[in-house]
């Protein structure tokens, strides 16, 4: 029997529904789940359910690179770990299995502060590529702390996160009683609703020298305002769905901040990225690199370092594929008018991106 047909899982979908196997319902629903009416959520697929590629053919596209530039290194794929709330609830080893398994694949992880091991701890599992995310919990010195921390402990960023300023209604969540034991935890979120464009400003007086990053910055007016303001990488984001409710797609949003920035920031983005078809759309559309949220936790959930592994190997297999039949030797090769606005033919929903999966029938 070849390797391939020795590993347990040839498609993504299959990753989604041993994850959801492993876990207990109310971490699944913590997983899949988004606030209130899950509509910002459902837009996040909807925006890229709804554009259609327009191939070229007869090039020469035997050889595919499908690389990318993360702060001027060179990855294997323009994507990310993006930051995510108790990974070791899906794993006992946290964003330490998570950023071996990134490392050893050559893509970076963005290391959340409410996740287990620790700031110092996920950075010494993870050789490769890597950024600190920051909820803020504390004044001044609390930030201090944490960006003094992430520069002594090998970090090549300092992200905060931007778009949490009240705790959404996550209702799976409430309609089940379930208090996360992290959120139980969880103390000083009058810290994160008080944060201000002055606080960016102190940041970048104290901390000239560390590259800065803004995360969930959904609109081209505050990404303008934050070039002004000496950001060096404007995330767009809506948090998976899981804060603001009926806000629009990331990828519908994506266009406008890139112009906003106007090539004086880096541009980077998450939201409802499932496929590899998706994350050429994204790159099409102006993201330098796309961060990946629930579904690396899939892999996470259903085989620890090698399920993200595999996630990651699947993902660019489909990268290379869409490229290839786009006529494209590269992200930089796809021209943008072979993206096209196009009715979307299923009803979005967290895996619509997996038709095999069936969601509505059978629960996932």
């Amino acid at each position: 029997m070849t390797a391939e047909g020795q590993e347990r899982f040839q498609t993504l979908h299959e990753l989604v529904k041993a994850a959801k196997g492993k876990l207990n319902g109310d971490i699944w629903d913590y997983l899949v789940g988004a606030t209130e009416t899950e509509t910002t959520m459902k837009r996040n697929r909807a925006a890229l359910d709804s554009i259609a590629f327009r191939p070229r053919v007869l090039r020469d596209v035997s050889q595919v690179d499908s690389s990318g530039d993360f702060l001027g290194k060179r990855v294997r794929l323009p994507v990310f770990l993006a930051p995510v709330g108790s990974l070791d609830s899906f794993e006992a080893g946290g964003a330490a299995t998570a950023g071996r398994a990134a490392s050893a694949f050559g893509v970076p992880i963005m290391v959340s502060s409410v996740t287990q091991p620790g700031l110092e701890g996920s950075a010494e599992a993870t050789s490769g590529p890597k950024v600190f995310q920051l909820y803020t919990r504390g004044d001044d010195g609390f930030i201090d702390d944490h960006v003094n921390r992430a520069v002594d402990a090998g970090y090549d960023a300092f992200a905060i996160t931007v778009d949490t300023a009240h705790y959404s209604r996550r209702e799976r969540d409430i309609a089940k009683r379930f208090v996360k034991h992290w959120r139980a935890r969880n103390v000083g979120m009058n810290f994160q609703a008080a944060l201000s464009w002055k606080d960016i400003v102190r940041f970048r007086e104290m901390h000239p020298g560390v590259t800065l990053i803004l995360k969930g910055i959904g609109c081209g007016e505050d990404a303008e305002i934050a070039v002004r303001h000496g950001v060096q990488v404007v995330y767009v984001s809506n948090h998976g769905g899981r804060q603001l409710d009926h806000g629009r797609g990331s990828l519908e949003v994506l266009p406008e901040v890139v112009q906003a920035v106007g090539g004086r920031a880096r541009v980077w983005m998450d939201g409802g990225i499932s496929r590899g078809t998706d994350l050429v759309k994204a790159m099409a559309l102006g993201a330098e690199m796309v961060g990946l949220g629930r579904l690396y936790c899939y892999g996470l959930a259903a085989a620890g370092e090698h399920g993200v592994t595999r996630v990651l190997q699947l993902l660019e297999d489909e990268v290379q594929t869409c490229l290839g039949l786009l006529g494209a030797t590269s992200f930089a090769a796809v021209e943008r008018g072979q993206l096209v606005a196009a009715p979307s033919v299923t009803a979005p929903h967290v895996h619509s991106a997996f038709p095999l999966l069936a969601e509505p029938e059978r629960g996932y």
